[in-house]
């Protein structure tokens, strides 16, 4: 291909979103983009639909939303540095995720943890209470 061909200027979202590691396989990136999990300047798109340098995706990722802009298309699956110079995480999404970070950390701290596993006898009376028996 060469360069003034259009073909080379742009990208299908899941395969974008594969080389760019934010999905680990190809087919779970079509299914978050099938799923409404992704959006491509604020609208919902199709699995093969052109990315362009320039756009900017907002994904959902284990429950955190964040955009990126498009910086780059990568020609291959490269290792995480190399994929990282293709995208750009936006200021206001960066600050976002991490306070939404933070407030977990804080959230999992305050939360009780027993010194060590249960033993037999108080999985047996954990699973009573969960069940509401005596």
């Amino acid at each position: 291909m060469s360069a003034e061909d259009p073909k080379s200027e742009r990208h299908r979202i899941d395969k974008w979103l594969w080389c760019t590691r934010f999905f680990k396989t190809r087919s779970l990136a079509a299914q978050a983009v099938s799923g409404g999990k992704v959006h491509l300047n604020g609208e919902r798109v199709k699995p093969a639909h052109a990315v362009r340098v320039g756009d900017r995706i907002s994904l959902t990722l284990d429950g955190m939303s964040a955009e990126f802009d498009v910086i780059g298309l990568p020609v291959r699956r490269g290792p995480a540095p190399e994929a990282r110079t293709h995208y750009a995480e936006t200021p206001a999404s960066a600050e976002r995720r991490a306070k939404l970070r933070e407030q977990h950390r804080l959230a999992e701290m305050s939360r009780p943890r027993p010194d060590t596993r249960p033993d037999k006898r108080d999985r047996r009376r954990l699973v009573k209470l969960q069940r509401g028996e005596k």
